[in-house]
């Protein structure tokens, strides 16, 4: 049943190392409509352990979905998709790369690592915002996901 039929938040976790495009990504989700909890992580060492409910994550809602960036220090979007779409617990939650490159390669890794979508972050602001809008408004509304 898609989220916007419920009366739940939708638990956002946005796997992010620059400031500000965190940032920007928590203000569109604040004026969107939805309700919308977002939680940032810098890293897929720490996106990992936020999915899996591990230490300092422990008492955190599961995520309903993940918004993801590939280039991040101490361990890259790439071995993240690897890891968390190998896990059987971890697999069927969506998540959407949100990557400023336009490399063939990475689009092609990102889905070979079975990505749910990759979308190149729009370089205009009002783009981006339409553009994260679009994101949400299929993940969240239109698309039917498996309550597990």
């Amino acid at each position: 049943m898609p989220y916007a039929e419920t009366d739940k938040s939708v638990h956002v976790l946005l796997v992010e190392d620059n400031p500000a495009d965190s940032q920007l990504v928590v203000e569109v989700l604040r004026d969107a409509a939805g309700d919308y909890d977002v939680f940032i992580v810098r890293n897929g060492r720490e996106a990992l352990a936020a999915l899996r409910r591990e230490g300092d994550f422990a008492d955190r809602p599961r995520a309903d979905i993940v918004l993801l960036d590939l280039k991040m220090p101490e361990m890259d979007g790439f071995e993240f998709l690897a890891r968390a779409k190998g896990d059987v617990h971890l697999r069927r939650t969506p998540v959407i790369v949100l990557s400023s490159s336009r490399a063939e390669q990475d689009i092609a890794r990102a889905y070979d690592l079975c990505a749910n979508c990759y979308v190149v972050k729009p370089i205009d602001l009002d783009d981006f915002l339409m553009c994260l809008e679009l994101i949400m408004e299929f993940w969240v509304e239109r698309a039917e996901l498996p309550s597990e």
